[in-house]
């Protein structure tokens, strides 16, 4: 099969195109032909060396599939279903082995290339609002990074739940899909952010800032919430935040700061299903779109991450192999 392979840590230009055996898969596992596969920040985080990944390695977690393959243990799944997961090694490539237990199905009305997409971004975002904090019908949340996958999808969950959203963009490009997703109000990014949130919001600040940016707008976000507000600072685009004294919460208005991850929140087979059948359910019926910003061959996986790292891309990107 083909696949993606980074032997060393880098830039971009380390993810290389191979051919490399098929997998071969436990007991426990299905083997999976890809329809598409998910390309999500984190990926550039371990193709760097950021987070730790020996060498060499088939990067990428997230993808679709049909099964082709089944271990003598699997009984929730039979070749030809289609399947989907987001924790899963070596996805860039034509064939993954999936743990069965980490594989969802996919029902029918998702788009391979939704299906490829929606579940880490989407269970991120189910997460944040079901179990971080949910904002009550009628208060004001902000959510950075509007147009990107996340954010696309945060805000029209927000709003389904009668939250006033704004977020923050860098192009008007970007605003015209943030204000289509229903954000109420989309600012730019700057040093009279909080301010603005502040002035937008009656002086009072939001109830609740869901940051995937990091270093770059996180004093941004805890100016700008109000008295107990809370700080869900969920990814690091901009890079690491500083370390940070936690008496300043309590000076700034007795604030609640998290730094969540989807493994703590889809933890056991039941939370998981929960999560992803939710996200499926909402695209299915049209109340959740996912817009598909870029589509690249698999052997143009470089130009994903080029285009991913330099904020080129709006909503979610996948590849095709």
């Amino acid at each position: 099969m083909r696949a993606i392979r980074v032997s060393q840590h880098g830039g971009p230009d380390v993810l290389e195109l191979v051919e490399t055996p098929d997998p071969t898969i436990t007991p426990n596992q299905v083997l999976v032909h890809t329809d598409a596969i998910g390309v999500n920040f984190i990926d550039t985080y371990f193709r760097t060396g950021a987070y730790p990944r020996d060498v060499p390695y088939i990067p990428g977690a997230e993808g679709t599939g049909v099964v082709e393959a089944v271990g003598d243990e699997v009984t929730e799944f039979t070749v030809g279903d289609r399947v989907a997961w987001a924790s899963a090694d070596d996805s860039y490539a034509e064939k993954v082995a999936v743990d069965a237990d980490k594989a969802v199905p996919v029902p029918d009305g998702v788009a391979a290339s939704e299906a490829a997409s929606v579940l880490l971004q989407g269970m991120t975002a189910h997460y944040l609002l079901n179990s971080i904090y949910t904002p009550a019908p009628g208060e004001t949340v902000l959510v950075h990074a509007g147009a990107g996958g996340v954010g696309l999808v945060l805000t029209q969950l927000a709003v389904e739940k009668g939250a006033r959203v704004i977020t923050t963009v860098s192009t008007d490009e970007k605003e015209t899909l943030s204000r289509e997703a229903g954000a109420a109000e989309v600012l730019r990014y700057g040093p009279d952010l909080a301010n603005e949130v502040r002035d937008l919001t009656d002086g009072t600040g939001v109830a609740a800032v869901y940051d995937g940016v990091g270093k770059d707008t996180f004093e941004a976000s805890l100016a700008a919430l109000r008295i107990r507000g809370t700080l869900a600072l969920f990814g690091a685009a901009s890079g690491k935040v500083p370390p940070f004294d936690p008496q300043r919460l309590s000076g700034m208005g007795s604030l609640f700061l998290t730094r969540p991850t989807l493994v703590h929140y889809t933890r056991d087979r039941a939370e998981l299903l929960w999560r992803s059948s939710e996200i499926f359910a909402a695209i299915a019926k049209g109340a959740l779109q996912i817009r598909i910003g870029a589509q690249y061959p698999l052997e143009h996986a470089a130009a994903a991450h080029r285009d991913l790292e330099g904020r080129k891309t709006t909503g979610s990107i996948v590849l095709v192999p």
